[in-house]
C-alpha cells in the first residue's frame, strides 16, 4: 500500500493511457501512462487526487486498483467500448529527443469529459494537456476554484491557439516547457516568454527546462528550482505531469498563495519528477515511502543553500 498523504482534494482532468517505450536502457510495452495518471500518482503524496478520464475495455482491473491503492478517487474514470489510448516512441541516446511511432487515440478521441457532481465544488484544478476545448468545458462545470492549473503543449500551439487563448484567460496557472513558451509567446527568450503569457490571462507561470530545472513567473515573483542531479535516468516519459501532480498537491493542502509555499510546491515538484524519470512508466513513483522523498528533498535543498 502506497504512503499517501491526507490532504486536500484535487481534481485531475486528463488522459489515462498505455506507453510503450523504447529508451537507450529498455523498454517497456502497453505500461500505464498518460498525464492523469502520473499527475494523480504524483499528487496523492500530499492531497486526494480526482481523476475524470477515459479508458477502453482492455484497461485491466490492477491498473485501476494501483491508482486506488495510493487513494485515488476514480470515479471519474469513464470505461468505453474499445481500446485505451495507446502512445508508442522511441528515445535518443541523449534521453532528451524522442520520436513518436505511433499515437493511437482509440476511446480517447471521444472523450467528453463529464465532471461527477461530487467533483464540481473542488478548490483546486489540474487541467491536463488536453484539447483545449475540453478544459473549457472542464471549467464550464466547476464551480469557485481557488487556483486552476493547466497544461498544455505545441500541437495544440499549433492547431487549437484560439480556444488555447480561451482557457488561458480563465486560469490560474501554466505549466509549459521553454520551448512552446516561446512559441506561445512569439518571443526568443524564457523572461519575454513569461511576461507575454501572464498577459495573455494566467497570474503565474511555470517553465519547465527538464534537466535545468524551472522556473516560476508571478506578480513580483521569480523562483528558479534546479532538477536534481541523478546517477540514472531511465526513461523521461510523464516528468512534467508528475511535476504538475506534485506541485498542484502540495499546494491543494490548504497553504494561501505565498513565494514560501510556491517554493516549496517547486521543490517538491521536481523532486517527484526526479523519481519518475528512474524507472519506466509509474513504477519510479509508486510506493514511495516518506523518509526517500524527504531524503532527495534534502539533497535538493542543499544543492541550492549558499
Amino acid at each position: 500500500m502506497a504512503e499517501t498523504h491526507e490532504g486536500q482534494p484535487l481534481l485531475i482532468v486528463g488522459s489515462v493511457a498505455f506507453d510503450s517505450v523504447e529508451t537507450p536502457t529498455g523498454r517497456a510495452d502497453m505500461a500505464l501512462g498518460g498525464s492523469a495518471s502520473y499527475a494523480s500518482i504524483a499528487a496523492s503524496y500530499f492531497a486526494k487526487p480526482q481523476v475524470v478520464g477515459v479508458v477502453g475495455e482492455d484497461f485491466h482491473a490492477h491498473h485501476m486498483a494501483r491508482m486506488r491503492d495510493h487513494g485515488v478517487d476514480v470515479r471519474g474514470i469513464e470505461c468505453m467500448p474499445g481500446k485505451t489510448f495507446h502512445w508508442r516512441g522511441r528515445y535518443h541516446e541523449d534521453l532528451n529527443n524522442r520520436d513518436t511511432l505511433e499515437t493511437a487515440l482509440n476511446v480517447f478521441q471521444h472523450f467528453n469529459p463529464s465532471i461527477p457532481d461530487a467533483y464540481r465544488d473542488t478548490r483546486y484544478v489540474m487541467l491536463g494537456n488536453i484539447d483545449p476545448t475540453l478544459q473549457l468545458s472542464v471549467l464550464d462545470q466547476t464551480r469557485g476554484a481557488t487556483l486552476v492549473g493547466m497544461d498544455t503543449m505545441n500541437f495544440w500551439i499549433d492547431t487549437a491557439r484560439d480556444p488555447l487563448l480561451e482557457v488561458l484567460k480563465r486560469v490560474d496557472l501554466l505549466f509549459i516547457n521553454d520551448e512552446e513558451a516561446m512559441q506561445l509567446a512569439e518571443e526568443w527568450t524564457v523572461l519575454g516568454a513569461a511576461g507575454a503569457i501572464r498577459r495573455m490571462g494566467p497570474k503565474y507561470v511555470v517553465i519547465k527546462r527538464g534537466e535545468y530545472g524551472s522556473v516560476l513567473f508571478g506578480p513580483d515573483l521569480t523562483l528558479f528550482v534546479p532538477a536534481v542531479l541523478l546517477t540514472s535516468v531511465v526513461d523521461p516519459t510523464g516528468a512534467g505531469d508528475t511535476f504538475a501532480g506534485g506541485f498542484m498537491g502540495f499546494l491543494s493542502r490548504g497553504g494561501t498563495l505565498t513565494r514560501e509555499n510556491f517554493a516549496q510546491a517547486l521543490a517538491w515538484g521536481t523532486v517527484m519528477a526526479s523519481f519518475t524519470v528512474e524507472a519506466f512508466s509509474v513504477e519510479g513513483i509508486c510506493n514511495l515511502q516518506r523518509p526517500a522523498i524527504e531524503q532527495r528533498r534534502q539533497q535538493l535543498l542543499d544543492m541550492v543553500r549558499y
